[in-house]
């Protein structure tokens, strides 16, 4: 399917597609080309479907905490790696 872009640069998809994909896309820019994604209205559901049940009955807030241990444990390690490079 090709489509142009009019003077403000919007493209209009067409409703069939809007129909079977939504109506909110993410526009992600790649070397050669650039995409759109469809963004689910729930992104937490959409992920959970992608991904099947690795998150089971997880919560939201829970999901956040553990990514903000994990990077923060992240850092520390970096850190510390850096620190021992400096000593010797």
């Amino acid at each position: 399917m090709a489509k142009s872009a009019d003077e403000r640069g919007r493209i209009y998809l067409p409703k069939d597609v809007r129909e079977r994909f939504g109506d909110r896309y993410r526009i992600v820019e790649l070397p050669s080309h650039v995409a759109l994604f469809p963004v689910d209205e729930d992104p937490l559901e959409g992920l959970r479907a992608a991904v099947g049940d690795a998150f089971g009955e997880t919560e939201a807030d829970d999901l956040k905490a553990d990514a903000r241990e994990a990077i923060d444990r992240e850092v520390r390690e970096e850190a510390e790696a850096r620190s021992q490079d400096t000593e010797e």
